[in-house]
């Protein structure tokens, strides 16, 4: 990325997702863009608390304390690498095209796409941790990852990410949420968190 050999991948994708004639227009309706623009809140920070502080509320009810701790810390520490690669890499943001969103920090990596990817796929491992049944923790990690593509995804349809931008995101998130999944398994092996519960064979 650095040595902009990606650009021609980002570029090309980019203006694929515009009106050929007006590359200031993105494919599709008015309602499309509008969507797009909804979807892209679900990656941002006020989403993403009210998001976290919800999960973590139910599991601090439900008596899971160590995955409590686990769900905030995550998230908490995600953003905080997020800002640093951000610092580090300093890249500007796509100036082909009119930004669809208001941005404010630099571009590389997406920090939607990585906090959707770390929020969503962590909180969605705790949460299936504590249900018994396979079909329900099966639509609980499904929905999060759905969410996670369709955040990252709008970043790049609304022009205010490159699509490396977004791919690295991605890829810090989902990385982020698997170190947290063997820091649960790890913790719970040493009796902080509690086992997942079998599926109930009535169920």
């Amino acid at each position: 990325m650095r040595e902009g050999e990606t650009h021609g991948f980002d570029v090309a994708v980019l203006l694929a997702l515009r009106d050929p004639g007006d590359p200031a227009d993105p494919l599709g309706p008015g309602w499309v863009e509008e969507f797009a623009r909804d979807v892209t809140a679900l990656g941002g920070t006020g989403v993403l608390v009210m998001v976290t502080l919800t999960a973590a509320g139910y599991l601090w009810l439900t008596g899971r304390r160590g995955a409590t701790a686990l769900a905030l810390g995550a998230a908490a520490s995600g953003n905080a690498v997020s800002m640093l690669l951000k610092g580090g890499f300093d890249r500007p943001r796509p100036d082909l095209v009119p930004h669809g969103a208001v941005t404010y920090t630099s571009s590389f990596p997406s920090a939607h796409a990585m906090m959707a990817a770390v929020v969503y796929l962590t909180l969605a491992v705790m949460l299936a941790r504590v249900e018994k049944r396979r079909r329900v923790r099966v639509y609980i990690l499904t929905v999060a990852i759905v969410l996670t593509l369709l955040v990252g995804t709008s970043r790049v349809y609304l022009g205010v990410h490159w699509p490396t931008d977004v791919l690295a995101g991605w890829a810090a998130g989902a990385g982020w949420a698997l170190g947290c999944l063997l820091v649960a398994a790890w913790l719970q092996r040493r009796g902080v968190i509690a086992p997942s519960p079998r599926d109930d064979p009535e169920e």
